[in-house]
């Protein structure tokens, strides 16, 4: 009799515990009926009767029990802000984190947070997560956050919390101003994730299945307002900004720069949902640097952009067409690339931005960035323009029209004794005769709709552009088409691009066609994962994948068949291998060994085939420890000869105070006598020091051997209020033998964000 009524009373806790909340599951969020102080306490009577949301579920690394440690979250608002407030459970031991530094990566660091979906159209939105020592870190979504690319923490802006830690939970409560965020009136949409990382454990109110990310809109709840939204009235924030700086150029002579510099960022709502963004004389000099590659291939390798201005709604823009065939690439303004494939910085004089949502339906981004002249490299002030009208169709899906223009100014009749950058010079061959001319203007037109089924089972993409300039009329085109199928035992794509030989996007990213005179392309891969249901292993994925590229006039030029095979363990480590089997036919004469001296080394030969084998093994180790790595071999033939490439990062965290990171890449490729040797090596040490949740140094130095150079960058930042900064910059490149300065300079800069 005892069994059984135990049985009674376990059962439905047991049930209970497997309850999985579905995608549209409502969730009622009132006004605030007292004040609410952000002091992580919850004691207001608001917290005390709002409605509260837990059941979560995992998604990560396995998809079928609850979390260990429970999570709670409550909603409400006032008419200034949207708040939230958590509860995480845990066991009392020191919280795993990186350091105290705002915008930290997700994976290694405990952390709970929001999704917002705020259009309510499953697209586009904002996230806000907090660590339990109470470091922020905020950024926007887009393409409904289907991959981890669709995300982005450079975007910055206001908000307030606190974090109390107790000895068997941490509870955290936030404030997020209505101003910092765009929406619509009416229901969004939206998640909460936990992620414990002493645990290996990524959980989610709305239950994801392991194969898509947990924040991704396609699994999201809806939140149903009790009260009306505030409307907002004006909401216009101003950003100044004041600079001085110091620059001394030893290899130049020149004398030392001291200036100083003023400037203003500007948003305007003009909508709840359509936000104007100005910016005059703008200043990124506080934007952390790149990070070096050892490139080794033939095409351009395509920075991440990490400038405010161009973040927000940066899909709009920067979406259409494929990644090596983007219509729109932001870095190309403002930044351009010197006789010695050095990139520079050419002044922004102004810039106006209006996007996002125009009812239910549609969204609009418009663009128009004014540059001035850059003697040095011979380019002229120029005008860039952009226009993007997006109409939502179907239930996730969108459709494009894209408009890109640029304007070179000042330019009269060409003058062979003239200096211009190469970007605007233009050869024209005809009747057996080269002419040189200028390319004043460059525009693309076109369209691209992206397919985005509701349970994000099918995702693809179809896009089609054309470029006028004052030269070619035909073969200007380009166009591709992609389908994906995703569930969780199968991941397959295929997918085509072409690209005419007389296409040209100015302000996009087509490093093809510096290799191609127009190509054709088709990708496919097929990937089955396995995921057991015991022992210590997550998963198992194998795969395969096949790319071809062929010529306008049918010639296959390049050909990659890969395996390979990974292996994720539930402590977070991993391994995998893989076997590529290249084929090549150059386009053009390539040396794959820089050549300082043209006699020194012969160059491969346009119209030369070689076709060799690879093998790539890489692994990392637990990373929830406090030294941790990961690396890996790259090893095999080489067009004629042979290469063996060794990447490894290590990684030592002292926390929460910061970190030291020591990434290698080293490269040695040997090809015969006549084509010469070369050994080339990429150290990059990284110390990461926070002092609090507001104060931050980050020592960043880069030595490139195939440069010839070290570079320096130290950079402190002080948040003195929410989104405003005091920023101490100090950069310097150095020869490395003799270790002797090339440059340096110093950089003091203030930001203010004043809410009008």
């Amino acid at each position: 009799m005892n069994r059984i009524v135990i049985l009674l009373l376990v059962l439905p806790i047991f049930g209970w515990s497997q309850i999985k909340n579905k995608p549209g599951k409502e969730f009622p969020v009132g006004k605030a009926i007292d004040k609410i102080v952000i002091d992580g306490e919850l004691t207001e009577q608001t917290w005390k009767v709002a409605e509260k949301g837990g059941d979560f579920f995992m998604s990560k690394p396995i998809d079928s029990i609850p979390p260990t440690n429970p999570t709670y979250f409550q909603l409400s608002f006032d008419e200034e802000n949207l708040y939230v407030a958590y509860e995480c459970i845990d066991d009392g031991k020191a919280p795993i984190v990186q350091s105290l530094r705002r915008d930290f990566e997700f994976q290694p660091n405990d952390n709970v947070g929001i999704y917002l979906n705020t259009y309510n159209d499953f697209t586009n939105g904002f996230y806000f997560n907090i660590t339990p020592y109470g470091v922020q870190r905020e950024g926007i979504m887009f393409n409904a956050g289907s991959t981890s690319n669709d995300y982005s923490s450079f975007w910055d802006n206001k908000w307030y919390s606190a974090v109390k830690r107790h000895n068997d939970r941490w509870i955290a409560e936030i404030a997020i101003p209505f101003k910092s965020i765009r929406y619509n009136l009416e229901s969004w949409n939206f998640d909460v994730l936990r992620n414990d990382v002493e645990r290996n454990q990524i959980s989610s109110w709305i239950a994801t299945p392991v194969q898509y990310l947990p924040a991704a809109f396609a699994n999201s709840g809806k939140i149903i307002w009790q009260d009306e939204l505030p409307k907002p009235g004006m909401n216009v924030s101003l950003i100044p900004y004041v600079t001085g700086k110091t620059a001394h150029d030893f290899e130049t002579g020149e004398p030392t720069d001291n200036s100083s510099n003023v400037g203003l960022d500007a948003k305007v709502a003009l909508t709840p949902s359509l936000n104007l963004d100005l910016t005059i004389n703008p200043d990124f000099s506080n934007v952390e640097v790149d990070r070096q590659v050892i490139n080794l291939t033939r095409f351009e390798f395509g920075f991440p952009e990490r400038r405010q201005f161009f973040l927000e709604n940066s899909d709009l823009f920067s979406g259409p067409g494929y990644p090596d065939t983007r219509v729109f690439f932001s870095r190309r303004i403002g930044l351009a690339v010197d006789t010695s494939d050095h990139i520079v910085k050419v002044p922004i004089q102004y810039g106006a931005r209006i996007s996002g949502k125009l009812g239910q339906k549609w969204r609009v981004g418009l663009m128009n960035m004014q540059t001035g002249e850059k003697k040095s490299i011979g380019l002229p002030s120029q005008n860039y323009s952009v226009a993007v009208v997006q109409r939502q169709v179907f239930s996730r899906s969108n459709l494009d029209v894209v408009f890109v223009n640029k304007e070179s100014l000042g330019l009269g009749t060409y003058d062979t004794g003239k200096f211009y950058h190469e970007s605007l010079i233009r050869e024209i061959t005809s009747g057996g005769k080269t002419d040189t001319t200028l390319n004043k203007f460059n525009r693309v037109v076109g369209a691209d709709f992206n397919l985005f089924t509701k349970n994000n089972r099918w995702v693809g993409d179809m896009y089609y552009f054309h470029s006028i300039d004052a030269f070619d009329k035909d073969k200007a085109f380009s166009h591709g088409a992609f389908i994906s199928y995703n569930t969780r035992n199968l991941t397959a794509y295929v997918g085509n691009q072409g690209v005419g030989k007389n296409y040209r996007a100015d302000v996009g990213f087509t490093p093809g066609l510096n290799i191609y005179p127009g190509y054709y392309s088709t990708f496919t891969r097929i990937e089955t994962p396995i995921y057991p249901k015991s022992g210590g292993v997550v998963s198992y994925r194998p795969a395969t994948g096949y790319t071809f590229i062929m010529t306008p006039d049918g010639k296959v030029t390049d050909r990659t068949f890969s395996v390979d095979f990974g292996v994720t363990r539930k402590n977070t480590s991993g391994f995998g291998i893989s076997f590529n089997r290249i084929y090549q036919v150059l386009t053009s004469d390539f040396s794959p060994v820089d050549d300082t001296d043209e006699d020194l080394y012969a160059d491969l030969k346009e119209g030369q085939v070689f076709e060799w084998n690879e093998m790539v093994a890489g692994f990392n180790t637990d990373l929830r420890k406090l030294l941790n790595f990961n690396g890996g071999v790259r090893f095999g033939q080489f067009y004629n000869g042979h290469r063996t490439n060794i990447i490894s990062s290590l990684a030592y965290r002292y926390q929460p105070f910061g970190s030291i990171t020591v990434d290698v890449d080293y490269n040695y490729i040997s090809l015969p006598a006549a084509y010469g040797k070369a050994k080339y090596l990429l150290v990059s040490p990284r110390v990461d020091l926070t002092f609090s949740d507001k104060l931050f140094l980050t020592t960043f130095v880069q030595y490139n051997d195939r440069e010839d150079n070290v570079n320096l960058n130290a950079r402190f930042q002080w948040r003195f209020k929410p989104a405003s900064d005091f920023f101490v910059v100090y950069t310097e490149n150095y020869l490395p033998e003799p270790f002797k300065s090339k440059n340096r300079a110093l950089v003091l800069k203030l930001t203010y964000w004043f809410n009008l």
